[in-house]
C-alpha cells in the first residue's frame, strides 16, 4: 500500500513539475480574456447553474450573465501590466499555472461579491455568507474550466512538439574538422582570454556573468570562464551550428544525438553527455529551421 501511495505521489509531483507555456502576455492574453468572457457568459446564461431568488434581480438575467462574465475578463486583463522575463516563461510549469489560476479564481470570487449590489436587491449582500458563497461558486465552475483547458492545451502542445521532434533526424549530422574551429575568445578580464576549439564544445551554460563550457576532450571537462552567454553568442554567431536553445544554453548541433518533445519545447540528448539540454518553446521554430540547413 505504501508503495502504491509513493508511486501515486511521484506521478503527481512529476506532472506538476512538467513544463507549461506562459501565455499571459500580448495576443495570447487577449485570446484568453475573450475566451473566458464567452465561456462564462454562455455557462451562466444557458445553464443557470446556481439557484437565486428571481424577485431579487435588479436586471434582466441576460445582463446579469453579461456582468458576471465581465469580471474574470477584466481581472485577467490586468495581467498585461506584468512584464514577464524570459526566465519566467522558460521556467513556467503546471504547478505555477495551477497556483496562478487559484489566485485568479479567488480574485474573481471577491469581484463577484463586490458587484452583488448592482445585480441583487438583497439587504444581506455584504454578508460573510455571500462572500463565501461567491468564492465557492467561482472555484466550483472555474476549477472545471481550468482542468479542461489546461489538460487540453497541455496535450495539444505536447503532441505538437513530440511530433515535430520525432521528425528531426540527426543521424549522420556529427561533423568533424569544421572550418575555423579554433576561435579566440575575449573575456571581461583581458588576461583570461582563451582559444576555444569548437570541435570539442558540447554546450555552454550561463551562470550569471560566467559561462560553463562543457568540452569533449576524451572525457567531459567543465571549464568556467568570466564571460556572459550573450558575449559568447556574439563571438560565435558566424558558426551556424552553435545556437542558443534557451536563455541559459548555447549548444553545438554537431553533438546532438536525438530530440524529444514536451509541452514547453524540446529536450536535446547529446553524445557523451547524460543530461538533456532544453530548447524553449519560443525557439523551436528557429531550431527546426537551423537543423534543416546543418
Amino acid at each position: 500500500m505504501n508503495n502504491v501511495n509513493s508511486t501515486f505521489r511521484y506521478k503527481i509531483i512529476r506532472f506538476l513539475s512538467q513544463p507549461y507555456p506562459f501565455y499571459y502576455q500580448g495576443k495570447n492574453l487577449l485570446i484568453i480574456s475573450g475566451l473566458l468572457f464567452v465561456m462564462t457568459f454562455l455557462f451562466n446564461y444557458i445553464f443557470e447553474p446556481f439557484n437565486v431568488n428571481i424577485p431579487e434581480h435588479k436586471l434582466n438575467y441576460f445582463w446579469i450573465s453579461f456582468i458576471h462574465a465581465c469580471s474574470p475578463s477584466v481581472i485577467i486583463g490586468f495581467f498585461s501590466l506584468y512584464k514577464s522575463t524570459s526566465k519566467t516563461e522558460e521556467n513556467w510549469n503546471v504547478r505555477k499555472e495551477i497556483l496562478l489560476i487559484s489566485a485568479f479564481l479567488l480574485l474573481v470570487g471577491i469581484a463577484q461579491f463586490l458587484i452583488r449590489d448592482v445585480i441583487y436587491n438583497n439587504p444581506n449582500n455584504w454578508s460573510w455568507r455571500y462572500l463565501f458563497e461567491e468564492i465557492r461558486n467561482t472555484f466550483l465552475v472555474g476549477t472545471l474550466f481550468a482542468i479542461f483547458l489546461i489538460s487540453l492545451n497541455y496535450n495539444r502542445l505536447n503532441t505538437k512538439h513530440v511530433k515535430n521532434a520525432n521528425a528531426i533526424n540527426f543521424s549522420g549530422k556529427v561533423v568533424k574538422n569544421a572550418a575555423n574551429s579554433n576561435v579566440f575568445i575575449k573575456t571581461q578580464v583581458k588576461g583570461d582570454a582563451f582559444n576555444l576549439n569548437l570541435e570539442t564544445l558540447l554546450f555552454a551554460k550561463a551562470e550569471g556573468n560566467y559561462v560553463e563550457l562543457y568540452l569533449n576532450e576524451n572525457r567531459i571537462n567543465r571549464v568556467i570562464k568570466r564571460i556572459t552567454l550573450k558575449e559568447l553568442e556574439t563571438t560565435l554567431k558566424q558558426h551556424q551550428y552553435i545556437i542558443k536553445t534557451h536563455r541559459s544554453y548555447l549548444v553545438n548541433l554537431h553533438y546532438v544525438k536525438s530530440v524529444v518533445g514536451n509541452a514547453q519545447g524540446y529536450k536535446l540528448q547529446l553524445y557523451n553527455y547524460d543530461e538533456k539540454i532544453p530548447v524553449s518553446r519560443n525557439r523551436t521554430q528557429e531550431f527546426d529551421a537551423l537543423v534543416t540547413r546543418i
